[in-house]
């Protein structure tokens, strides 16, 4: 299992996104989250949302959908 990047996004929208691939059956984490909120940027400071590899096609079509 190797971890890539989907895309950045805002703190709450990266949320959202995990939520939504976790409902689909895919495995995602939210990578910074906590140091925007530790750092008081969370405006400025983009959240990673993970996803294994295999998983990626799918989630990038799920979020395209």
């Amino acid at each position: 299992m190797s971890l890539v990047e989907l895309g950045r996004y805002g703190r709450n929208e990266a949320h959202i996104i995990v939520g939504r691939l976790e409902s689909e059956g895919i495995p995602a984490i939210a990578f910074d989250g906590g140091m925007s909120i530790m750092e008081g940027s969370w405006l400025l400071i983009p959240v990673r949302v993970m996803v294994d590899e295999d998983d990626l096609d799918e989630a990038r079509g799920i979020l395209a959908g």
